[in-house]
């Protein structure tokens, strides 16, 4: 016994599933889920700011009973993104369930730019030999190592006119000079 179905049944009248495209997508949004524009719109207010979220865009199906709605993204730093909202609902139920939603790029969007490996983004100064980056570290500890023995000859400088200067004013001691 085969499973065919008879040329002239109603089964036989269904689309065929085009290359690419699975079968599900094919064909015309929920009319019900497609008319609920503004249940979707209260979802994504109550999670972002009113003046963030525009237009709206389009319905999609996106399965049986499975609908999403795009909305024209408004927040600054986001020019070319929508909005999207996917609602649902049970079979014969008029209760629409808000499955997802978030934020989508389009052809236009800002985007940041394709990630480059290390290897790929080393610059020319990254890459020197090991000699001339010892030969680098040397000259800065140098560099280092003479401003320190110039403020050590300083405090020794001042130190030294403190110590005239006490002598000078007859204190020899700090008791002295409490007394």
């Amino acid at each position: 016994m085969t499973n065919q179905i008879p040329s002239g049944s109603p089964l036989s009248a269904r689309p065929k599933p085009r290359v690419g495209v699975p079968v599900w997508r094919m064909g015309r949004p929920d009319a019900y889920l497609a008319s609920a524009v503004e249940q979707a719109r209260a979802a994504l207010v109550d999670v972002v700011d009113p003046e963030h979220v525009g237009s709206h865009l389009a319905a999609k199906s996106e399965g049986e009973r499975l609908v999403t709605h795009l909305f024209e993204c408004l927040r600054p730093g986001y020019r070319g993104w929508t909005w999207y909202v996917t609602v649902a609902r049970v079979s014969r139920s008029k209760i629409v369930t808000v499955s997802e939603l978030g934020l989508l790029p389009s052809e236009g969007s800002v985007l940041a730019p394709e990630w480059v490996p290390w290897a790929e983004r080393v610059r020319p100064e990254d890459s020197e030999p090991a000699e001339q980056q010892d030969e680098a570290g040397a000259d800065e500890a140098e560099a280092e190592e003479s401003e320190a023995d110039a403020d050590e000859a300083y405090a020794d400088e001042a130190e030294a006119d403190e110590a005239a200067d006490a002598e000078a004013a007859g204190i020899t001691d700090i008791d002295d000079e409490i007394d």
